[in-house]
């Protein structure tokens, strides 16, 4: 692998590390300095669905799982604990989640139903502004 390739690994690792805010950050100032870095940047970060909300949660459980099984501490006991871990956070966030989309669903059923018994409770028939026959509402 060559310098150049490796720095470039190195600063690409950098950037997953500190999140989407670090690679928008990287393209601005690429446009600023230099544009054709910036708009390098870009296209790489719409190739590479670096933007993409669920690609972040199963990149890094994909990574998680690949140094899991690579990178061996030496230490049996110490590696289980670290795979029974991992694995426990993420059911956790598995189960957060799924509570989190509950609680968004029934956020939105609870701001629906009050839509519609406002919209029940309207009524049908307004009068008009000189106050002598109503007129049907255009609903």
């Amino acid at each position: 692998m060559t310098t150049a390739t490796a720095y470039l690994q190195n600063a690409e690792s950098w950037l997953d590390e500190r999140g989407k805010g670090a690679w928008i950050a990287a393209m601005v100032l690429g446009f600023i300095f230099f544009w054709p870095v910036g708009l390098a940047l870009l296209f790489y970060m719409i190739w590479s669905k670096r933007m993409s909300s669920s690609k972040s949660c199963s990149s890094w459980r994909n990574r998680a799982r690949t140094a899991r099984n690579t990178n061996s501490s030496g230490n049996s006991a110490f590696d289980a604990y670290r795979d029974e871990t991992i694995r426990r956070l993420e059911e956790e966030q598995d189960a957060f989640h799924s509570f989190m989309e509950r609680l968004r669903n029934a956020r939105d059923k609870s701001e629906f139903d009050q839509f519609m018994s406002d919209r029940r409770n309207r009524p049908d028939m307004t009068e008009t502004t000189d106050g002598d026959t109503p007129q049907q509402n255009g609903y």
